[in-house]
């Protein structure tokens, strides 16, 4: 299974959209909550090159992006690609 990893916060409609749209594939997540943590967010910052916004998806370790880039790799193929890489 691939190691998909969301950081996130508790009010954050983009967030649920790309869960919804990873549960719909039958994927399985680890959410870190970047709003009770900020240590997490540091990370998410440093992970994500400075981005700010949530959600910040990573497959496999890699830098996916946020909900509209997780859309746009889903389309385009490059998720289920990166669904298929080790970590």
């Amino acid at each position: 299974m691939p190691k998909i990893e969301i950081f996130s916060t508790a009010v954050c409609p983009y967030c649920v959209a790309a869960k919804n749209l990873l549960r719909a594939k039958g994927l399985e997540w680890s959410e870190v909550r970047v709003d009770s943590d900020p240590a997490q967010r540091e990370l998410m910052l440093e992970r994500s090159g400075g981005r700010r916004t949530v959600p910040q998806i990573f497959v496999n370790g890699r830098h996916v992006g946020g909900y509209d880039d997780l859309v746009a790799a889903d389309r385009s193929g490059r998720l289920a690609e990166l669904l298929g890489s080790a970590a």
